[in-house]
């Protein structure tokens, strides 16, 4: 987190959410490598078990990228950070759907996921108007 994390931002509904998605992610992320981790018959591993961990870099990146919007007083560098937490929720939306092409029983817990992604991109527009 930052040193100079502005006090009011953890009030700030958008910034919740980064946060639950991260926590919803890790969960997920933990419950699908178990299923994910054992080899293939042929030896090999399954590709899917990369996407956990990408869910949960991603998801941890949004609530820094808030907050590194919300300190920033050039108007051009506060808009790289919008950029960028775009396009962090749609990797993390993307890699939900390759998520649930896996062979594993927590692919259920996806579209939860995907769910509160829906609900963070409106709370997302919603803030990012008021920057």
């Amino acid at each position: 987190m930052l040193h100079n994390t502005p006090p009011n931002l953890s009030e700030l509904p958008v910034y919740r959410k980064a946060q639950e998605i991260f926590a919803l992610s890790q969960s997920i992320s933990t419950y699908l490598k178990e299923d994910l981790a054992p080899l293939n018959e042929d030896g090999t591993e399954d590709s899917n078990i990369y996407f956990t961990g990408d869910i949960v870099q991603q998801s941890i990146s949004l609530a820094p990228e808030i907050a590194s919007a919300e300190l920033e007083r050039n108007s051009e560098r506060k808009y790289k950070h919008l950029a960028s937490l775009r396009q962090l929720t749609n990797l993390l939306y993307r890699n939900s759907y390759r998520l649930e092409r896996s062979s594993s029983n927590g692919k259920d817990f996806l579209p939860i996921l995907r769910n509160e992604l829906r609900k963070f991109k409106k709370l997302q527009r919603n803030w990012m108007l008021t920057l």
